[in-house]
């Protein structure tokens, strides 16, 4: 359904017989990108539990290290993307170990020990939940063990720190590896949405069918028709009226003056990356059940989880030390809800309204004055908060 979407935008920009206004660019990857901003970046490759295979990303500093995680549809390159003005460039020149990690089915972690991505739909099973529970853990584990340090820090974007909720409560030993969590972006509880996040939420379990049926495990994959012309529509001529304004605005909520129409383009060869139906629809059923709980299986729940309702993430056991940042306008991760959020967890030691009243949901990725309205507080919390003790000699 979401080609039948952008096959819809694209009749509005191109008429039949019409071409697009432009060709996108080639996408650079991390390295070229650091490399663009004067930042030397290695890469590996972490194998998960379940034989998952995850590209990592590091920009090697002497401080202590920092993990950053993406959102859904995301991937490492979001926090390169603003050149000096991103966040890992930002981290980086501060003299931090910079992290990044790229969750499974994103572009660059589409490797497994027996699936093939492409042919194999079993490949596409999961959500989020995996994401937590075996994505996290290895990737928390490769860092540590490589810099020989007993904690790390970490700043998740979104359904970047939905994870760590998850990985704290599911597997609650991984809280003392943790120095402090910043969430850009708050994502868990989703009952206060914009009204187009809602109508979008409300609709997903039918597109899911849809897609279900279709054979359509992997959303908005590399080369995919929906991929194709969502570059046609959204990385040329009215890409930014249609897509910045109509649809990234109202789902994220505006604020043209931080993403803006040169800018744009650079969005749109580097997001979307894709994600898996499952992981969609268990963020849509958050939402729809008003309950931050596990996927739900339907009938097989009673067998999975010995209830017929999937159960919640026990909030209680997330021990790691989390500061909350959240935008006034954001469409996806409401003021409420985050309030929520924080009373429910045991141990905020951060929350901020940022003050300034534009930000929305990807500002904290994206925006052009991030280092203004943003990375202060993170700076502050990291301060106060990252680990530099019990350091050991990293390994080359």
């Amino acid at each position: 359904m979401y080609a039948y979407v952008l096959l819809a935008l694209a009749g509005l920009i191109y008429p039949a017989g019409g071409k697009p206004a432009c060709v996108p660019h080639a996408r650079q990857n991390f390295t070229e990108l650091a490399r663009a901003s004067g930042l030397g970046a290695l890469e590996y490759e972490v194998q998960t539990d379940d034989y998952y295979f995850l590209k990592l990303f590091r920009i090697p500093g002497a401080g202590p290290p920092v993990l950053l995680m993406h959102g859904i549809f995301d991937s490492a390159d979001t926090f390169v993307v603003r050149g000096n003005g991103s966040l890992a460039a930002h981290l980086a020149r501060r003299g931090y170990d910079v992290w990044v990690g790229n969750a499974r089915g994103s572009w660059y972690s589409r490797r497994h020990l027996y699936l093939d991505p492409d042919r194999d739909d079993e490949f596409w099973d999961y959500s989020f939940h995996e994401i937590g529970v075996s994505d996290l853990p290895a990737m928390i584990d490769f860092v540590l063990e490589k810099t020989g340090r007993p904690r790390l820090s970490a700043v998740g974007h979104s359904q970047g720190n939905t994870i760590f909720y998850v990985l704290g409560a599911m597997r609650p030993e991984y809280n003392a590896k943790i120095d402090v969590m910043i969430a850009l972006s708050p994502v868990c509880f989703l009952n206060n949405l914009s009204r187009a996040v809602s109508i979008l939420t409300e609709a997903f379990p039918l597109i899911s069918g849809f897609l279900a049926v279709a054979g359509r495990e992997e959303v908005f994959g590399e080369g995919s028709v929906a991929r194709v012309l969502y570059e046609e529509v959204c990385g040329c001529g009215r890409g930014y009226d249609v897509c910045a304004r109509r649809l990234y605005f109202p789902i994220a909520g505006a604020d043209p003056h931080e993403l803006g129409p040169d800018f744009f383009p650079t969005v749109v060869r580097h997001y979307p990356t894709s994600t898996s139906r499952k992981n969609l629809l268990h963020s849509a059923l958050l939402s729809l059940r008003k309950s931050f709980s596990q996927y739900d299986y339907g009938p097989l729940n009673l067998d999975l989880y010995n209830s017929t309702r999937p159960p919640r993430y026990e909030l209680r056991n997330v021990a790691m030390p989390i500061a909350l940042l959240v935008g006034q306008n954001d469409g996806l991760s409401a003021v409420k809800d985050v309030e929520a959020l924080r009373d429910s967890l045991p141990n905020v030691v951060e929350y901020v309204v940022l003050p300034y009243e534009r930000f929305n949901h990807v500002d904290a990725v994206w925006g052009r004055h991030m280092n203004k309205y943003l990375f202060p507080y993170i700076d502050r919390v990291l301060q106060k908060y990252a680990s530099d003790r019990n350091i050991t000699k990293p390994e080359a």
